[in-house]
């Protein structure tokens, strides 16, 4: 992956939560896995108390202790986000849980802006580990433009590199659609509507555009009346990474497409934003 790498720098975001190590350790994975080089954020005030615990954090994870600090007072978010622009790096790791009420984990509130506005790719873990465990079911959610195409490329070679056994490649058509799609034909009376098979069928072919892998691939169509139906598979089979594409805004606070805008909620696993 190193030779065609997206993502050149790789920020950990931190205020210092007693899951930091953790986060660390799963960012030190996601290094070594694009050959990134490592810079970490701390929305806070920098003292020597604050240097000692990075520099024994970095020493006991087994990372460069004169890796790049950057330290960023004021609301924890705007912190994190103000640096990822300056800094310009390419991914930002960081911790994701807040909750957990019936099944369903919630983003934390620094999370969840992040997520929305990182002028970056993004990656949360619901549960880091000091010893990272493989990403060994990953579902990747399909988007036909360019981009979707580009985010499934640039996670084949990490699925590889996971020893990923089923990467999910799944297309979320919710009722909403399907009426669009309805409506369409309607107005276009000489085009017949697009039937199930005919879904299934561009799927795979945008799964097969995305060029030959050793990956073992799943394509399969998604449909429930929300987009929180993927959630919903993701949970069923157990998935250890959601991989969402999503385009990089030229405004802010321009929201979520609507059968995706669920994520910046909840949080079935750990999830990648590819930008």
């Amino acid at each position: 992956m190193a030779d065609t790498s997206p993502y050149k720098t790789i920020a950990v975001a931190t205020t210092f939560s007693p899951r930091f190590k953790h986060v660390l350790a799963e960012a030190k994975r996601m290094r070594e896995r694009f050959s990134a080089d490592l810079h970490l954020i701390f929305a806070g005030k920098q003292t020597q108390e604050i240097a000692k615990k990075f520099h024994d954090a970095l020493a006991q994870i087994e990372l460069p202790t004169d890796t790049a600090i950057h330290y960023e007072e004021g609301d924890p978010a705007d912190a994190i986000l103000h640096t990822l622009a300056r800094e310009k790096i390419d991914m930002v790791v960081a911790g994701a849980l807040e909750k957990e009420v019936v099944l369903h984990p919630f983003l934390g509130n620094v999370a969840r802006r992040v997520v929305r506005e990182a002028p970056c790719s993004v990656m949360l873990f619901t549960k880091p580990l000091v010893n990272p465990r493989p990403l060994s079911r990953i579902v990747f959610i399909a988007d036909y433009g360019d981009h979707g195409l580009q985010a499934l490329i640039r996670t084949l070679p990490l699925a590889a590199a996971e020893s990923c056994e089923t990467l999910y490649v799944i297309r979320i058509i919710t009722t909403f659609d399907e009426a669009r799609a309805s409506i369409r034909a309607d107005a276009r009376r000489h085009e017949k509507p697009r039937l199930d098979d005919d879904e299934e069928e561009v799927l795979e072919k945008f799964v097969l555009s995305a060029g030959a892998t050793e990956v073992p691939i799943e394509a399969r169509c998604i449909r429930g009346n929300t987009g929180l139906i993927a959630s919903d598979f993701v949970q069923s089979v157990n998935a250890d990474l959601l991989v969402v594409p999503l385009q990089k805004k030229s405004e802010t606070n321009v929201p979520l497409p609507s059968n995706i805008a669920w994520i910046t909620d909840v949080i079935p696993c750990n999830l990648w934003v590819i930008r």
